[in-house]
């Protein structure tokens, strides 16, 4: 799996863990196909990987990652983004063409 996870992904992830779990606690992490990146997500603590999740350790967290977040994850970079207009995890997948890339585009 070749994916990178931020900083400031890993500490949003960490700030997640402490509130919602404890020390063995994962953070599962499914993406789909959507949303302005081309991937959505549903995020949530849980304290062990369901049948068929990959734990991968990433930065030193714990990542639950079910068989179709592991390929679609593949070159993504995970960020986090706190602004007026966004605050979660952010996908940066280089094979997608963002809502405001696009839209620049048709403008030009």
């Amino acid at each position: 799996m070749n994916f990178t996870l931020t900083t400031a992904a890993t500490r949003f992830i960490r700030m997640m863990l402490l509130a919602d779990g404890d020390a063995s606690s994962g953070f599962r992490l499914a993406v789909s196909p959507g949303g302005c990146s081309g991937l959505a997500a549903d995020i949530s603590v849980r304290r062990e990987p369901a049948s068929g999740e990959d734990v991968v350790e990433r930065n030193g967290v714990r990542l639950f990652l079910p068989a179709e977040s592991r390929i679609l994850l593949d070159g993504v970079t995970i960020d986090f983004a706190d602004t007026p207009l966004q605050t979660g995890l952010v996908f940066q997948d280089p094979k997608q063409v963002s809502c405001r890339s696009h839209a620049v585009a048709a403008v030009q």
